[in-house]
This record gives C-alpha cells, sequence and structure tokens, in this order.
C-alpha cells in the first residue's frame, strides 16, 4: 500500500530554475480548468431541477421537456469534457516542465472559446424559439371566445 502511495505521490524534483513556480503554476491551471468545468456542470445540474420547479408553476419554465433535457445534457458533457481536459493538460505540462519543455495551450483555449460562444448562440436561439412559441400560443387564446350561456344551450 505504501509503494502504491509514494507512486502516486509522485517523485521528488530539484528546484532548478523556476521549476518549482511553474509547477505550482501549472495546479492553479489545473484548478481553474476544473472550476470552469465544474460550473458548466453545475448549470446544467440546476437547469434540469428548475424543470422540475416548472411541473409546480407553469410560469416559471417555458421550455419543452426535452429541450431542457437536451440542454442540461450538453452542459453537463461540456463541462466533463473540460475537467477531462484540464486533467490531460496538467500532467502534460508537468512532464514537459521536467524535461525542460514547455507547450502553449492553443487547442484547449480555442476549443473553450468555441463551445462557450457556440452555447452562448444556440441558446440565444432557444430563447428567441421559446419566445415566439409563447407568442403563438397567446394569440391562439385570444381567438377561443368561451361561449355564453344561450349559445351553450342551443342544439
Amino acid at each position: 500500500m505504501s509503494r502504491l502511495f509514494s507512486r502516486l505521490r509522485g517523485e521528488r524534483l530539484k528546484n532548478t530554475g523556476s521549476l518549482a513556480r511553474d509547477v505550482l503554476a501549472s495546479e492553479r491551471t489545473f484548478l481553474a480548468w476544473t472550476r470552469t468545468g465544474l460550473g458548466f456542470i453545475a448549470l446544467g445540474v440546476a437547469l434540469e431541477k428548475v424543470e422540475a420547479f416548472a411541473a409546480l408553476s407553469p410560469t416559471l419554465l417555458h421550455l419543452e421537456n426535452s429541450k431542457t433535457k437536451l440542454a442540461a445534457g450538453t452542459l453537463v458533457g461540456t463541462g466533463s469534457l473540460i475537467v477531462a481536459h484540464g486533467t490531460s493538460r496538467y500532467f502534460g505540462v508537468l512532464r514537459d516542465l521536467q524535461e525542460g519543455y514547455f507547450r502553449p495551450n492553443r487547442i484547449g483555449i480555442m476549443g473553450l472559446a468555441m463551445v462557450s460562444v457556440g452555447l452562448a448562440f444556440a441558446g440565444c436561439l432557444l430563447v428567441m424559439e421559446n419566445e415566439a412559441e409563447q407568442e403563438r400560443k397567446k394569440g391562439e387564446r385570444v381567438y377561443d371566445v368561451p361561449k355564453t350561456k344561450s349559445q351553450l344551450a342551443k342544439p
């Protein structure tokens, strides 16, 4: 058991130059990736929970069931991928720093930026579509005039 623990703990590195500072910066970056991913996951879970409250108050949420589940699933999936990328990136940077190299994270930064813009765009489209649907339903209700008692009595 102690052998497994010592392997997980990692090897001891000689603190030459800025290696210690770079490794600690990499750990902070990993925590930022994790925090971002957990934020996406929490937003997806919250969206799913709001749907449960919509059953109590239909005016609380105007999304259809399948759209809410799709949006929540997308957020949770994206958050999970962000955490996985941050973990992979941390161990890759650690290995490169031990060898005396560093590689900028262009793929991760561009990927997260594209996913964030894509989610924002999809969210805007979803809101606009739901607003149009609510207006259409509101217009249909205006034309449904209730019948009077005299109209109901006639065969």
